[in-house]
């Protein structure tokens, strides 16, 4: 027969690979490949070879379940039957070579009615995305003419691209994305030190590549990468374990398939490494050959992404049909027999008497009624990209003219990124998936991450594992790098004075982690004018020294009646204007202090209230005096004229003056650099210089408002038409309170704030003399004018007469 259909085709068979497969014959052939077989070390099996990986034979089953309803509908390729023919890649690459040559060569397994083997006209293949597989199927379907391959669990990023796989589909998401959802994760729990496994083919390298790009945007370091092969011998597995027990890191993410990985993890929990928070890939978070109690020792409150979970209808039934005596030659169902029912099957003719009888079958085992994992169809992942495939395929061949590029969204031949995100956990005695989140991609890039926090079970407990090379600098302190090691690794060393950590390292979600970097110049404090207390300081001071100004104009344009006459007009008109200059003093305490600014506004201070409180003295003095010249024979008022009012007012002006010149020539005032208000900032100010002289100008000042407020007190009885010394006493005790009170607040108070604490003391006693003094005359002029008369203001005075 072989020869016969070399003559027709037009070629010869030369050789051919043994290898098992499941067949059916079809008009249209669909090739599928998985790797039902495990090829790794120190293999423990009970049985003669390595048990079949019973998820990836449940894969081929949804393959031709798939096949089978597509051919039942009459609605899709009609007239039509789709074929299949499956083998298995034992998870290597030269096995997956030596199935895609097979298949790729024709079928073999062909009726007598058939003039030509039927081509494989599509591939479903590889649940590896080593690059070296990709290549060597693409390489081999391009050359032998098959369309298009679908894969699906082959996740590699590198297989997107369209000019060396233009024929390269898949129904699994990019590890582009699965790169960017691990280092969502990552970010989201502020994880900066990890560790990494990954697999030393393609598929790791490329994974861990993208991983590292993503997640050193975020400043996040790798502290080590440990590589890993099913095909290693012990000791590089154990070189690994070293490397993982001699890190520092807490968090370790394993981008590696299961195949790979579980000599890796069987030998961390024969060592009792504990205390490491895992995060997978894909490729074995949902595995259920390292879900058990005893890995869980060392991998319980593992987090990782898979795809979404789907369910298929009626595929239970289908599963629960397979029997070995149906067709005691398909491929693998012996062996996926032995290993779910325990037995193994012995037809007429092959029992040799080797198999005891606790190993044979019966034949009256059924799968009708088992609570193997194999039958669980409500959490299809992986199974339900393999039914997609198919009907992708499918789809593809009813349409001629449609490319099945067109199924899928990406122009790379990538469905859009939906992964569930999934947590191991220990309930009942039992490793459970738990699905606590998604991570969905969205347009522009940009993606969605939800998770459940308070439902994840971690490693160390119910809190968030941390993972720092270094802990966190101190508020003062910066940070400076260790030679050799990674950014994330440094010591912390104090800030020069004047200088401060630019950022703080605190744990926070949902935003990025700052870490110190370097001290950069504090933070300069002082009262400018745009802020709220400059702005208030400035609205109060302009307000004081208008409405003394306005209060001036008043008096001079009204001083040839009898109430301004009586208060002496040329004495309040030098008090107006030294009020006046008492507003004006706070705006020279606003602004970056300079040498100039700190001694103009220490003097202008002291000089403008001695030369206030001086006029106040003067008025006091000429109060009383004008009381003493109503009695007969006492001439003491033609004692005290104008030219001895001026005398005074200037002579203890003078004295302030020449007290303030001692200041500024012995030790003036200077602008200052304050740190210990805060570490976070420098507060300028000005520093007095000599704190005597600057208590000695205040002294002075309060010396002269006791001798007012002495005089007026002596004075209160006077007329009351006549007189102003109750205003006088009552603006002297407000004038007194305001600085008692202003000594204790000024030296507490940190900062600009002492600075406010003085102009508050400044505005405060203006405005009181300013009101007491002058609101009532005001109130006479401008309100009351029939009270401005000779005889209301003596007319008091001249009844007590």
């Amino acid at each position: 027969m072989q020869g016969k259909q070399s003559e027709i085709c037009g070629c010869e068979l030369l050789g051919k690979f043994n290898i098992s497969s499941l067949f059916k014959q079809g008009d249209i052939m669909i090739g599928g490949i998985f790797p039902i077989f495990n090829k790794e070390i120190n293999s423990t099996s009970m049985f003669d070879r390595d048990p079949p990986e019973v998820n990836s034979f449940r894969w081929s089953q949804e393959m031709i379940f798939s096949i089978e309803e597509i051919n039942k509908d009459p609605a899709l390729l009609p007239n039509i039957t789709l074929g299949y023919r499956i083998l298995n890649s034992c998870a290597t690459p030269i096995s997956a070579l030596r199935a895609a040559l097979t298949l790729a060569s024709g079928v073999e397994e062909i009726s007598s009615t058939s003039p030509c083997p039927p081509a494989i006209s599509a591939l479903i293949a590889e649940a590896e995305s080593s690059q070296s597989i990709a290549c060597y199927v693409c390489g081999l379907l391009k050359t032998f003419l098959v369309f298009f391959q679908v894969s699906y669990f082959s996740s590699c990023a590198c297989l997107s691209d369209r000019m060396k796989y233009p024929t390269y589909f898949r129904t699994i998401p990019s590890d582009y994305f699965q790169a960017k959802a691990l280092a969502a994760l990552v970010k989201r729990f502020g994880w900066q030190w990890l560790g990494v496994i990954q697999s030393d083919n393609d598929y790791g390298r490329n994974g861990i590549m993208a991983f590292t790009e993503e997640v050193q945007k975020f400043g996040v370091c790798i502290a080590f990468v440990g590589k890993i092969l099913r095909t290693y011998n012990m000791d590089k597995i154990l070189n690994v374990v070293e490397m993982i027990k001699q890190s520092t890191v807490k968090v370790i993410l394993a981008f590696v398939p299961e195949g790979d990985f579980y000599p890796l993890m069987t030998e961390i929990v024969k060592q009792n490494i504990t205390g490491i928070q895992w995060i997978a890939s894909e490729s074995w978070i949902t595995a259920p050959r390292p879900s058990t109690p005893e890995i869980y020792q060392a991998f319980g409150g593992t987090l990782g992404f898979i795809a979404k979970r789907m369910t298929i209808p009626n595929l239970q039934s289908f599963l629960t049909s397979i029997s070995p005596y149906k067709d005691p030659n398909a491929a693998f169902v012996r062996d996926f027999w032995e290993t779910v029912v325990g037995c193994r099957p012995v037809f007429p003719g092959e029992h040799d008497g080797t198999q005891t009888a606790n190993t044979m079958c019966t034949g009256n085992e059924t799968l009708l009624n088992s609570q193997h994992m194999f039958f669980n169809v409500t959490d299809l992942r992986i199974g339900y990209n393999v039914y997609k495939a198919v009907y992708s395929i499918a789809h593809a061949l009813h349409q001629p003219c449609l490319n099945i590029s067109e199924i899928q969204p990406n122009q790379n031949g990538d469905p859009p990124a939906y992964y569930d995100i999934i947590n191991w956990q220990l309930i009942n005695g039992e490793v459970h998936h738990v699905t606590l989140g998604q991570f969905v991609s969205v347009t522009n890039g940009d993606y969605k991450l939800i998770i459940q926090e308070e439902d994840i079970v971690w490693r160390t407990g119910k809190m968030v594992p941390p993972s720092l090379c270094s802990n966190v600098c101190p508020v003062g302190t910066r940070k400076a790098q260790i030679k050799g090691k990674p950014t994330c690794c440094f010591d912390c060393i104090s800030c020069a004075d004047g200088t401060i950590a630019n950022s703080t390292g605190l744990y926070q979600k949902l935003v990025v982690i700052y870490l110190i970097y370097e001290c950069v110049p504090k933070t300069i404090e002082f009262l400018t004018y745009q802020e709220p207390m400059g702005i208030a300081v400035t609205v109060v001071s302009l307000l004081g020294a208008s409405l003394s100004l306005a209060t001036m104009m008043i008096f001079i344009h009204y001083r040839e009646t009898p109430v301004i006459k009586a208060s002496n007009s040329e004495l309040s008109c030098f008090l107006l204007f030294s009020l006046l200059l008492c507003f004006l003093c706070p705006l020279t305490f606003i602004g970056r202090p300079t040498v100039w600014t700190c001694m103009l506004r220490q003097t202008t201070f002291g000089v403008t209230f001695a030369l206030c409180i001086s006029c106040v003295l003067g008025k006091t003095i000429v109060v009383v005096t004008a009381f003493k010249a109503t009695f007969p024979g006492n001439k003491v008022a033609t004692k005290f004229g104008p030219a001895q009012q001026r005398i005074i007012v200037c002579s203890c002006t003078v004295i302030q003056i020449l007290i303030c010149v001692l200041w500024l020539k012995l030790n003036p005032p200077f602008p200052d650099m304050v740190f210990r208000y805060s570490n976070k900032k420098v507060v300028l100010e000005c520093n007095p210089g000599s704190e005597a002289a600057f208590y000695a100008v205040l002294g002075y000042i309060g010396l002269l408002a006791i001798i007012c407020l002495v005089l007026a007190f002596l004075a209160r009885k006077l007329p009351d038409n006549f007189n102003e010394a109750k205003f006088i006493t009552f603006s002297m005790l407000i004038f007194c309170a305001v600085w008692i009170t202003f000594i204790p607040a000024y030296i507490s108070s940190p900062g600009k704030f002492t600075v406010a604490v003085e102009t508050f003391a400044i505005l405060s006693s203006a405005f009181g003399l300013l009101i007491c003094i002058f609101a009532p005359k005001c109130y006479i002029i401008m309100i009351k004018p029939e009270k401005n008369t000779k005889r209301h203001v003596m007319g008091k005075m001249s009844i007590q007469v």
